[in-house]
This record gives C-alpha cells, sequence and structure tokens, in this order.
C-alpha cells in the first residue's frame, strides 16, 4: 500500500472512531471488514474478534458466551440463527436491553456490492425520557393531548408512507437482484471503476474471461487484479476513455493467448464502464473465412490467366518436339532440350498454383496427435541425408484432437524438407509439440541452418519468393500459411540463435471422447432421423431419438448415461441446435451439429465457432472420422 493510501485509511479510521455509535462492516462471506473503537468498547470484546478477517459467528458465540442475551440454553443454536439472519440480508430495525441494563438500537442493512454494515445506538436515556413522560401522561393539558392525538394521526401517516417507500425499495432491490443475476449469466466481464482505477463493481465473471484471474475484485486497483502485463495493454485506452472517448480495442493475453475484446465506455458521474469478452474462437473464424475468401479471389484471378499460359505451354511443347525431330545440329537440340524443360517446369508451376487456389477443403477428423507424430518421422527420414538427424518432441495431450491430419502432415513434411534444404549435407531438424493453454495447438520446426535472411523474413510467404534460385517454386511456405489460416489459426517464421524456426498454431479442440454407448439424436425429418439412427447403430451405439430442443433437453435430463448427442441446426420450434449447445453447456456431454445450409450461411458460421459441423449429406465414414481418432486424411 503506498504512503496515500496509507494517510486515507488512517484518516477514515479516526473518523469512524469519533462516531458515537458502535458500527461494524462484514462482507458477503460475513468475515470482518472494518469496525470503529466503539464497537470493541460496547462489546468489551478482544483483539482478534476486531481484526479485518474475523469471522461473525466467533463474535456472536463470544457476545451470547459474555451473558450479553441473557441465560442462553444451546449457545450453537442461537449463533446458528444469528448467522442465517445475516445471511438473508434484509434490512431490520430492533431495540433491546442488555444484560447490563442499556439499552441499544440495532440497525442493520446490506450494502449495494455485497456485504453488511450494522449501528448499534446508546438509547438508555432515551428510553428513560420516555418512561418519565408516559408516567406523567395524565397530568399533561387537554391540549397537549389533543395535539399529541393530531402527531399520532401524522405518524399513521408518515407510517403509511413509509409502507409504500418500503414497497419501492423491495421493488428495486428485486430489480437490482435480477440486473445482477442477468449480468452474471452473461458470457463476458462487466466491470465499473472510479477515477483512479478501483473497482466499485463486478459481475463476478473476470475469471471466466482472464483464465487465472480472482472473481473477488470489489475495491482493487485493475493492475492488482490483471497483473502488470496485461493492465499495461489496456491502461492507453483506459486514459482515452477518461477523456470522453470510448475505445473498443482487441489484444492476447499472455496467460492462455486467449483473444480478448474490450469496450471501455465513460460514466458521466466518474469512472469508467468496462466490457471483456474472449474472442478466441470468433477470431480463428474470422481468419479462416478471410483466407477463404481470398483464395477465392486468387482462383478468379489465376483461372483465366493459367488456362492461357497452360495453351501456350501446349503449343511451345509441341512445336519444340516437332524441332526435336528435324535433326539440327548438338548445339540447336540443347537448346530445345533446354526449352522442352523450362516449359515442362512451367506446366508443373501451374499445378503448383492451382493447388494453392483450387478448392481445398478442410476435412477435421478426431485425430491422434503422437501416432500423427510418429508417422511424420517415419516418412520424412528417408528423405533425409545421413548426416542430417531428425528429433520431434511430443508434448500434445492424449485426448484425439480435431483437425485435418492430411493438410497439417503435408504441411509438417513441408517444413521438414526446406529444413533439409538449409542444413545442406549434416545438422539437425527438431519438430516440437505442444498445447497453449486449452487454446491452441502449437508445432515449431527448428534448424541448424544458417537461419533466414532479413529480405526472406520480409517475403518468404509471398508467393514465388525463393532462395533456392531455378530449383525452387516459392509455393511451399505460402502453401502451408494457406494450410494454417484456413484452419483459423496462425504461422510465425523466425530465427533462433542456432538456424531458422518455423511455428505454427492451430485452434486447440478436444474431439469428443464417445465410443458406443447411448446416442441422442435431434433430427425433426423423419426419413432423415431413420438414416442417421442406422449410422450410429453401424458404430455401435443406441439410440434415442427427439425432435426438439425442449425434447432433448428433457431426455438428456432424465437419463444419465448419454454419451453423444448428434443434433441438426434447424429443429421444430423457435429454437436450433446452437440453442442446444447452449442449454447444455457444463454437461461433459459431447454434442456434434449438422446441416444442409450452406457455409456461408449465420447459422452455419456461428456454429463453426463452437467446432466442426457435419455436412449434409454425410456418410457413417465421415461420422465416424470425428469419434475416432486417425492419422491418415
Amino acid at each position: 500500500m503506498d504512503k496515500a493510501n496509507k494517510q486515507t485509511t488512517a484518516m477514515t479510521m479516526a473518523g469512524l472512531n469519533l462516531i458515537a455509535q458502535a458500527l461494524s462492516i462484514y462482507d458477503d462471506d460475513l468475515n470482518l471488514a472494518v469496525c470503529n473503537r466503539r464497537f470493541q468498547e460496547m462489546f468489551a470484546l478482544p483483539d482478534h474478534l476486531v481484526t479485518p478477517g474475523a469471522r461473525f459467528d466467533d463474535t456472536i458465540r463470544f457476545i451470547a458466551l459474555s451473558g450479553e442475551y441473557g441465560p442462553v440454553e444451546d449457545i450453537d443454536d442461537l449463533v446458528q440463527q444469528r448467522v442465517d439472519q445475516a445471511k438473508d440480508f434484509v434490512p431490520h430495525y430492533l431495540e433491546r436491553e442488555r444484560g447490563n441494563g442499556q439499552m441499544i438500537s440495532i440497525e442493520g442493512a446490506p450494502l449495494p456490492n455485497g456485504g453488511w454494515v450494522t449501528v448499534y445506538t446508546d438509547i438508555t436515556h432515551t428510553k428513560q425520557v420516555e418512561h418519565l413522560l408516559r408516567a406523567r401522561s395524565e397530568e399533561l393539558s387537554e391540549q397537549v393531548l389533543a395535539h399529541t392525538e393530531q402527531l399520532s394521526a401524522t405518524n399513521r401517516e408518515l407510517a403509511a408512507s413509509n409502507s409504500s417507500l418500503e414497497e419501492i425499495k423491495s421493488q428495486l432491490t428485486e430489480i437490482e437482484r435480477r440486473t445482477r443475476l442477468t449480468t452474471e449469466m452473461m458470457p463476458a466481464h462487466i466491470a465499473h471503476v472510479d477515477e483512479d482505477g478501483h473497482y466499485t463493481y463486478t459481475n463476478r465473471r473476470l475469471s471466466a474471461v482472464f483464465p487465472g484471474r480472482p472473481s473477488k475484485i470489489l475495491g482493487l486497483h485493475m493492475r492488482d487484479a490483471l497483473g502488470d502485463s496485461t493492465y499495461a495493454r489496456i491502461e492507453p485506452h483506459l486514459r482515452a476513455a477518461y477523456q470522453g472517448k470510448n475505445p473498443v480495442f482487441e489484444f492476447t493475453e499472455d496467460h492462455g493467448s486467449h483473444r480478448i475484446r474490450v469496450a471501455l465506455t465513460p460514466d458521466p458521474s466518474g469512472g469508467v464502464y468496462i466490457l471483456s469478452m474472449d474472442i478466441t474462437e470468433e477470431t480463428q473464424t474470422r481468419v479462416a473465412l478471410q483466407q477463404a475468401r481470398r483464395r477465392e479471389m486468387a482462383a478468379q484471378m489465376t483461372s483465366g490467366l493459367a488456362h492461357d499460359f497452360s495453351n501456350l505451354l501446349t503449343i511451345i511443347l509441341g512445336m519444340q518436339s516437332k524441332l526435336e525431330k528435324l535433326g539440327l545440329p548438338t548445339e540447336s537440340g540443347d537448346l530445345v532440350q533446354a526449352t522442352l524443360s523450362a516449359a515442362r517446369r512451367g506446366g508443373r508451376l501451374l499445378n503448383r498454383i492451382a493447388d494453392m487456389t483450387g478448392n481445398r477443403t478442410l476435412r477435421p477428423r478426431a485425430t491422434d496427435m503422437h501416432a500423427l507424430l510418429r508417422e511424420l518421422k517415419i516418412l520424412a527420414t528417408p528423405s533425409l541425408p545421413q548426416a542430417v538427424g531428425l528429433s520431434v518432441l511430443d508434448n500434445t495431450p492424449d485426448p484425439a484432437v480435431l483437425l485435418d491430419p492430411g493438410m497439417l502432415q503435408d504441411a509438417l513434411l513441408n517444413l521438414i524438407l526446406n529444413a533439409r534444404d538449409a542444413c545442406g549435407t549434416s545438422g539437425q531438424i527438431t519438430v516440437s509439440a505442444h498445447t497453449v493453454g486449452e487454446t491452441w495447438l502449437e508445432i515449431s520446426v527448428n534448424d541448424t541452418g544458417p537461419g533466414f535472411s532479413s529480405t526472406a523474413l520480409d517475403k518468404a510467404l509471398n508467393p514465388f519468393f525463393t532462395t533456392k534460385g531455378g530449383e525452387g517454386s516459392g509455393l511451399g511456405l505460402p502453401m502451408v500459411y494457406d494450410t494454417v489460416k484456413l484452419a483459423g489459426g496462425d504461422m510465425h517464421i523466425g530465427n533462433t540463435v542456432s538456424g531458422a524456426s518455423v511455428t505454427l498454431r492451430l485452434p486447440y479442440r478436444a474431439a469428443p471422447d464417445a465410443r458406443g454407448g447411448l446416442a441422442l439424436l435431434v433430427e425433426d425429418s423423419e426419413d432423415l432421423r431413420a438414416t442417421f439412427r442406422d449410422m450410429l447403430i453401424d458404430l455401435g451405439y443406441s439410440v434415442i431419438e427427439a425432435t426438439s430442443v425442449d425434447e432433448a433437453c428433457a431426455l438428456a435430463a432424465d437419463l444419465p448415461d448419454i454419451s453423444l448427442i448428434l443434433s441438426d441446426i434447424h429443429l421444430q420450434g423457435d429454437a436450433t441446435g446452437l440453442d442446444l449447445l447452449t442449454r447444455m453447456q457444463g454437461s461433459d456431454l459431447p454434442c456434434l451439429l449438422m446441416t444442409s445450409l450452406p457455409v456461408n450461411d449465420p447459422l452455419h458460421q456461428t456454429a463453426l465457432r463452437h467446432g466442426p459441423v457435419l455436412q449434409k449429406p454425410f456418410t457413417t465414414d465421415q461420422l465416424s472420422a470425428l469419434l475416432n481418432p486417425e492419422t491418415t486424411a
């Protein structure tokens, strides 16, 4: 705590100690937050019960044992009653006589953000005056009695007004409760900070958006709740919000590499409102769509050019073949052969362009990463010189991962062959794979070659850029980059102290762990339901069926043995398969979606953020591929 905060705390406590009443504040877990000296003196409490963190039930027990409540038959029962009353967090006012004859009033009220404040007032003198007034009431004049009756009538009116106010207060409390419940159910962190950056409100969802951070952050500074690194990324935008701007920005946080979107809104009364959301899956889907659009545009631009160029190469090859048969001098024959070789190379280049810009569709399936990496080493080793070693460091999890194993293996083989060319006749190539939190699958290929030149670092991902002269097409790394982007991931190239490094990051999605058992099929078409039922039975499942989300949820609640849910996106009623996913959140049931909607349909795109979607029509083998680990395409 800095000097200013210490001074503020000392001044606050000095002010509380000047109050004539005893005061205590407990948090929503009924642990002491703060109290004044009068509270300790009134009940003769020992120091450990007036230290922040002291338990409410321990204090009640001490007070009861000291005779505060008179004779008590069951101390434990009395303590439990007081704790239950406090946990109700209902405002109250009462007056009682203490064991020493002192009369006190006790007024308790809940705090808006959780917690409880209680004020104890010595009203002994007031009660004595009231007793004297009652004793002398017979001596009061008729005029005083009339005034008394008028005051009584006024009091009754005030009581009626108070009843109305209490009802309004009750309604406001209920509205606040519903509002808090609503905000706490949202998949986002909603908060408010004051002018100094301390949290004054939170919907307790910080840890859901920023894993590893605390949920109880009221009163904390943003730096203490988020950590120095994350706060440093937010702080410039926070300053802008304090100046009246409305910044919206994204960044990748360090703990689990989650992609976070933050919106800041100035509070006219002071401070800033904060909305934070985890958009990792949205970002992965957006990257994949952008790459698909770029590839589509590239295909449109190159298809006509490739067609015409292919015709020209065909003519050149034909003409050179005729020249070859004319019995030309040796020097001319060599030129003909060189021309033929160049034309054939142009043809191979056209094929590579077609591969890169053509319709490459990802086919994700449950993949055993251990088996894929073992097979990768077997496939790559024969193509390496004897003095070039290949190591595979496998730190991937055991459960199957959803990805396209064929595309990934082709990409890794491409990188290994590039690393071989960089190493020359001797060196070492290392492939390492691990997960980053539960967000990414990261695979790196490092070599001990000369590394990327500064030019290569800038242009290596550009099509047709090569450092291999006439032997390279310049499409290897761009095709790997294309593969990774199609999957919603990213690729980074760089240099280490020993050579070049290429790192692939793919979205980490665990495959459904379901082999046999009871399957819940949710499909509103009777004919299709029969087809899918037969598929599931062929894969070893027993099948129960539903036609709507409500029916599916009711069956899932009644049947705990369900091991798989296969649901269409379009269903009977207003709810969709996406609503079924939402309602099943929190359960461990694997849930696969299927649809006949085109890939560019908004519902299909939303479903892709949650995992792969089976595109109708599909086969039993395609369904099985999503449920059982494979290593080949």
